[in-house]
C-alpha cells in the first residue's frame, strides 16, 4: 500500500476506534444519574468516583486516539480499561437464550476493539497524526558533512 493511502487508512482506523469511546464518555457525563444507577446495579464500588474515572478515560483517551496524540499510551489505557468493563458488563455466561447471545456479541465486539487498540499501540498512529507531525525530527547533517543523522 502506498504511503499516502496507508496514512489515510490509519487515520480512518483511529477515528473509528476513538469515536466509540468519545461518544460513550460524553454519554456517561450527559446521563450521569442513569449511568450511576446502572453501575450500582452491577455492584460497582464507589460509583461517583468510578463513573467519573470511566467517563474521563473514555473521553480523553478516545479523543487522543482520534487525534493521534499520545496514541500508544492512550490505546493501551483504553485496552486495559476494556478488560474489567467487558467482564463486568457483558457476562454472557450467566445468562440464557437471547440475552446470553446479545451479551456474547457485545463481549466479542469489545475483544475486537481491544485487538484494534493493541495493534494501534504496537504500530503507532500513522503519518496523519499529531504524534507524527510534532514528534518527527528532521534529518540533520553530521559534522563531517554528507551523512544525515535521523533520531528515532
Amino acid at each position: 500500500m502506498c504511503t499516502t493511502t496507508s496514512g489515510f487508512v490509519a487515520l480512518a482506523g483511529r477515528v473509528l476506534l476513538g469515536l466509540i469511546f468519545v461518544v460513550s464518555g460524553i454519554g456517561k457525563f450527559a446521563s450521569w444519574s442513569a449511568t450511576a444507577a446502572f453501575m450500582e446495579s452491577k455492584g460497582i464500588p464507589m460509583v461517583p468516583v468510578s463513573l467519573g474515572v470511566a467517563a474521563t478515560v473514555e473521553l480523553v483517551c478516545g479523543a487522543a486516539v482520534l487525534a493521534g496524540w499520545f496514541t500508544r499510551p492512550a490505546a493501551l489505557l483504553l485496552a486495559l480499561f476494556l478488560v474489567p468493563a467487558t467482564v463486568i458488563f457483558h457476562h454472557f455466561w450467566d445468562l440464557d437464550g437471547q440475552a446470553a447471545q446479545d451479551q456474547m456479541i457485545h463481549f466479542m465486539k469489545n475483544l475486537s476493539i481491544m485487538g484494534g487498540l493493541l495493534t494501534l499501540a504496537a504500530h503507532g498512529p500513522g503519518r496523519i497524526s499529531v504524534d507524527e507531525s510534532c514528534c518527527r525530527v528532521p534529518a540533520a547533517r553530521t559534522q563531517g558533512g554528507s551523512e544525515p543523522v535521523v533520531v528515532p
